[in-house]
């Protein structure tokens, strides 16, 4: 599983050009559902996540988490994050899940991001579908997170 994490002040979903859901300062996490994936995978980015210390404390350094700010979440589905591009330009997507495993385990990454910072603070797009994202990155600040060290 990979999350691709940016720090923004400000970020929205958008289907057929209907708002979705939106967050003022927190993370947009995109999010990649690799075939291999399990609930455990889920839970340890999920906790990985929330306690990513990438907000400035007062001293101005990276060193506060969500935990630590109250700031929101957005999750956006990304299955291209698992692109494999070593063979030609068109990239190849066999590593990724299949949609009902991805879906599946992108809701577990979403509960237990509940559980740990609470119902009101994620907000998601929608799964399987094209979506506008917009955000403002703020830095930028941009991680990538892995729940395997194997790839």
């Amino acid at each position: 599983m990979i999350a691709l994490v940016q720090r923004v002040l400000e970020s929205s979903v958008a289907v057929d050009s209907q708002m979705v859901d939106m967050i003022n300062r927190g993370l947009l996490v995109l999010l990649g559902v690799r075939n291999d994936d399990s609930e455990n995978d889920a839970k340890y980015l999920a906790a990985k996540t929330v306690n990513l210390r990438i907000f400035s404390d007062e001293n101005d350094k990276m060193n506060l988490s969500l935990l630590d700010t109250g700031f929101e979440i957005l999750v956006v589905s990304q299955f291209t994050l698992h692109a494999d591009t070593r063979h030609g330009n068109r990239p190849s997507f066999t590593d990724a899940a299949e949609p009902e495993k991805a879906n599946e385990l992108y809701s577990s990454y979403i509960l237990e991001l509940k559980n740990l910072i609470g119902h009101d603070k994620v907000r998601e797009g929608k799964f399987g579908v094209m979506m506008k994202v917009k955000l403002v990155n703020d830095g930028p600040v941009t991680i990538i997170l892995k729940s395997k060290n194997d790839y």
